[in-house]
């Protein structure tokens, strides 16, 4: 279990933070699996709070969840386990985590941290609660997202007037600029050593990959006006949702849209975030 101590707020930074998140829209958390009985859906969280930013593992679920405190509202990183059919609140602390990734240079998971301070930044939390959490960048904020690739590399959702898509590594090289005006859903294919992420250039949205070794943005298809946020099923197929239903598209044939699921009976509102492992699926319902 991650845990992590943080050295004690003063009330203004309590309050400004608390202010910040305290209209947090809410949103709960489904798990959908395939198996001989068909493609089986049960609900991982509650409805009543923000529940978001899924991350299937072979283990379990990790996630973002809301907490409030007299009134008062931030979120901390939890996991649930597939082995003991429980939830665990990983960091438990007064500041804001977000958007849990899997760390590859330690056990353990990477997340956005609003500081005390109000910057943005890119910390580890290890597994080992032995081990004190720490920042992995000193310099780069204020992050929005990120995800690991191959070696030390990292690309990096930076907050701005326009957000921009930045790609640096572990070695303290300056983040090289990708790409502007762009969405949150970053992803990594290992198979075919690709970022991908989602981009507006003349009123259209569209999804795209980076190859830093070709050194070069593929635009691959436009997406519909609201969808923000997609999973890859393999190296060629991204799911994303309309509505309750979810779509298939692949690199490979572009134009062609497929209908994968129908979660309307799950689902009555809008599933926003996704992700896939291994025949599991977690989806967001948005209320």
């Amino acid at each position: 279990m991650i845990v992590k101590t943080l050295k004690a707020l003063s009330v203004i930074c309590f309050f400004s933070m608390f202010t910040a998140y305290a209209a947090m829209p809410k949103s709960q958390i489904w798990l959908a699996k395939e198996s001989k009985d068909g493609f089986v859906v049960k609900p991982l969280t509650t409805p009543d709070a923000y529940h978001n930013q899924p991350l299937v593992t072979d283990k379990g679920v990790y996630y973002t969840k809301e907490l409030m405190d007299k009134q008062q509202t931030q979120t901390d990183l939890f996991f649930y386990s597939f082995a003991e059919k429980a939830h665990v609140n990983l960091t438990n602390t007064p500041v804001s985590e977000y958007s849990p990734t899997l760390y590859p240079h330690g056990d353990g998971v990477s997340a956005v941290v609003v500081e005390p301070s109000g910057e943005q930044k890119l910390w580890f939390y290890p597994s080992d609660d032995r081990v004190e959490p720490s920042r992995i960048f000193e310099h780069l904020e204020p992050v929005g997202y990120h995800v690991w690739g191959k070696n030390t590399d990292v690309m990096m959702f930076i907050l701005g007037t326009p957000h921009t898509l930045q790609f640096t590594d572990l070695n303290g090289h300056l983040p090289k600029r990708v790409a502007s005006d762009i969405g949150r859903s970053l992803a990594y294919n290992a198979k075919k050593d690709v970022y991908s992420f989602t981009y507006t250039e003349n009123n259209t949205h569209w999804f795209a990959t980076y190859s830093n070794q070709l050194q070069s943005i593929s635009k691959l298809f436009a997406l519909p006006t609201k969808v923000r946020d997609y999973t890859w099923l393999d190296a060629d197929t991204v799911a994303y949702a309309i509505g309750n239903r979810i779509f298939t598209r692949t690199i490979s044939e572009p134009k062609r849209v497929s209908l994968w699921r129908n979660l309307q009976d799950y689902c009555t509102a809008n599933i926003t975030r996704l992700s896939y492992n291994e025949g599991t699926l977690a989806f967001v319902c948005r209320q």
